[in-house]
């Protein structure tokens, strides 16, 4: 296996990069709630991607800096990877285990090793996975929570609905799922919340399936960033892997019909 301070046959080796296996699967984590497969593109500052699920419904933008590797070299590249072999092979990586990635240009296969294990994976053709363009939106409100208060409040919810109604408004922030004549509610007021920019009162409602699949691995002390409008898509921002990984997603409304 290469390593960091090797120099590059040129054309042949597009990464060589060592990461912890938390991190990557954390990565693996928020990317796979969206798509099983996904465009990976490289720089010499890190990894990027942006996917959109096959309903149309989310879309996932993320970065890793190259800093939140413990060692990271790349030429600008695209790799097409399948999420589900890389699942599965991270389930023999235990805590602080160290993960590394060499993507060998002449064979088109991305060697992965982890404690004396090493598997090589073909390469997915990404000519049709295009970056999808992330829609610019104005959105009335903008607020941020403790990643705690959003996990209590889904969790709750699904013991009730598969949707969520969301309300944010200056005096506050609320979730509510109802069925029937159950209902949890989850209410923040303006104090309650690390932030609150608020011109108007919203409401939406969001399919909570892909709602918590896409805050789950977010730790509890984690600030959560949204930006809501009324039967607008929620805009969710977050950071992993020690403030170095940034993650967006956007999940349509569910429209309720009349």
């Amino acid at each position: 296996m290469l390593r960091l301070n090797t120099v590059f046959p040129k054309g042949t080796t597009m990464l060589n990069a060592e990461i912890k296996s938390e991190i990557l699967k954390d990565l693996v984590e928020i990317v796979e709630t969206i798509v099983d497969e996904v465009k990976l593109n490289l720089s010499e500052e890190g990894i990027s991607l942006k996917a959109v699920d096959p309903a149309h419904v989310a879309m996932v933008d993320l970065e890793l800096n190259k800093d939140a590797f413990e060692s990271y070299e790349a030429n600008e590249t695209e790799l097409g990877i399948n999420l589900s072999k890389i699942d599965q092979f991270l389930k023999l990586a235990g805590s602080g285990d160290i993960v590394s990635l060499e993507h060998i240009e002449d064979e088109n296969r991305l060697v992965m090793e982890v404690d004396n294990i090493t598997q090589k994976m073909p390469l997915l053709d990404t000519a049709g996975m295009t970056d999808p363009n992330v829609p610019q939106l104005d959105l009335p409100i903008n607020l941020t929570l403790k990643g705690k208060h959003l996990l209590k409040g889904i969790k709750a919810s699904q013991n009730i609905s598969d949707h969520i109604s969301i309300t944010a408004s200056p005096d506050g922030f609320e979730i509510i799922s109802e069925e029937d004549e159950d209902m949890v509610r989850l209410a923040l007021s303006e104090d309650e919340l690390e932030e609150l920019e608020a011109k108007e009162k919203v409401k939406s409602l969001f399919a909570l399936d892909y709602f918590s699949n896409m805050i789950k691995c977010v730790g509890s002390d984690t600030p959560i960033n949204m930006e809501l409008g009324a039967d607008y898509p929620v805009k969710m921002r977050f950071e992993f892997a020690d403030g170095y990984g940034k993650v967006m997603y956007l999940l349509a409304p569910r429209i309720e019909s009349t």
